[in-house]
């Protein structure tokens, strides 16, 4: 706007922007100085940073809660995971913004004066809880970012030893039921051997005895056959043995295989179970132990700086030409729809100064609604006195008609 004695500076759409952003009177700040609208477009920047942090912030944890689970240091991005991170980080991030514009917006001068004072301070209370909530929301995801290669390491040893832990448990779980089958099996290969040594032995002497190194003659003789019955005889006991105890040693042997199936099944869960120790939480704790308490403070005293800024920016500015204008301007507009404020007018019941709020448009439609009224009622009157005389001037001339003869 120009005047003789100054020129407001032409702002171009990224200012303009950014006073929105702040909540801001674009109207005002386009007739107003030049470093009104460079502080307001200050304040609308913090605004939209704090909300591009938080969307940063919101979709990195959406995506380390739902990304598929698997050792630490597995690289790679799960492309379906990091869309669906990415659409719920920009809604939060929008939240956020709104919310912090509304909380810049609806933070006032308090006395106009560069000093906050005690009372300035506890009114702005419920907007500096909700801005240290929103902060440390936004701190804690960027600060598992921050330390994510050392975290991984920490938490692919933590997954390895977990792994190492519930491969034993189970394991300890299996081995009574794996003995019970070794058992029955070595059972009947004990016994089984047993013939094998008697054949064996049968084997042997008949040999001895065909070669002559029994001491009785070599040959094919009466003792030779005998030694070659008793050999087969042991052949038959052996297959009869093995056919007899087949069945058995098929249906262990398949139970041996089944509980190792088992077992390699709930090995490989336990794997699964130790790779889903990378969650949100654990990450969280991990920062806190790898960074100690006062890089974490200092971390998440960096973001309620920045979440915190504009309020008690705020607070210490001095009214300047923007405030005046917009007060003319709230002034003007109060008058315009007939709004009356007497200021510090009257004291409540407990002494507290109260303003007189006096709505003339909405007192005049009031002084003639009743006016409307107390005519209507008027009129009534009169017609019920005009019937009443019409009345008794027919009684007059017709009284007969009225009277009831018994």
């Amino acid at each position: 706007m120009k005047r003789e004695y100054y020129t407001s500076p032409k702002p171009g759409f990224i200012m303009r922007s950014l006073w929105k952003a702040a909540g801001s009177d674009g109207y005002i700040l386009k007739r107003s100085t030049y470093s009104d609208q460079v502080k307001y477009a200050c304040l609308g920047g913090i605004v939209v940073a704090t909300g591009f942090m938080a969307a940063v912030a919101g979709g990195y944890a959406i995506y380390t809660i739902f990304e598929p689970k698997g050792s630490a240091l597995d690289g790679g991005t799960h492309t379906q995971t990091a869309i669906m991170a990415s659409v719920f980080g920009i809604i939060w991030g929008l939240i956020i913004f709104n919310i912090d514009r509304f909380i810049v917006a609806a933070t006032g001068k308090g006395d106009g004066t560069e000093a906050i004072t005690w009372g300035e301070f506890v009114n702005s209370v419920p907007r500096i809880i909700m801005g240290l909530v929103i902060a440390i929301t936004i701190s804690k995801p960027m600060e598992i970012r921050m330390f994510k290669s050392e975290i991984d390491a920490e938490l692919h040893q933590a997954q390895l030893e977990k792994r190492k832990e519930y491969e034993k448990t189970t394991k300890a779980n299996y081995d009574g039921r794996f003995e019970l089958i070794e058992k029955d099996l070595t059972k009947i290969e004990n016994e089984r051997n047993k013939v094998v040594e008697r054949l064996k032995l049968a084997e042997k002497e008949y040999t001895d005895q065909l070669q002559g190194r029994a001491g009785a003659g070599a040959g094919d003789g009466p003792l030779s056959r005998a030694l070659r019955l008793q050999m087969e005889k042991v052949e038959r006991d052996l297959n009869g043995y093995d056919k007899s105890h087949q069945g058995e040693l098929e249906r262990l042997n398949k139970e041996k295989l089944k509980l190792t199936e088992e077992l390699d099944k709930e090995l490989a869960k336990n794997e699964e179970v130790a790779n889903g120790l990378d969650g949100l939480l654990e990450r969280i704790k991990l920062a806190h132990k790898i960074a100690g308490a006062w890089i974490t403070f200092f971390i998440t005293l960096l973001f309620v700086v920045i979440e915190l800024t504009p309020i008690f920016f705020k607070m210490m500015l001095i009214k300047s030409p923007y405030d005046f204008m917009g007060d003319n301007i709230q002034e003007l507009l109060k008058a315009d729809n007939g709004i009356q404020i007497k200021y510090d007018y009257y004291k409540d019941k407990e002494g507290q100064e109260r303003d007189l709020i006096i709505n003339h448009h909405a007192e005049r439609k009031i002084d003639e609604k009743i006016a409307l009224m107390k005519a209507q009622s008027e009129l009534s009157d009169y017609i019920i006195e005009r019937w009443k005389e019409n009345e008794k001037k027919k009684i007059d001339d017709n009284v007969e008609n009225y009277i009831t003869e018994e």
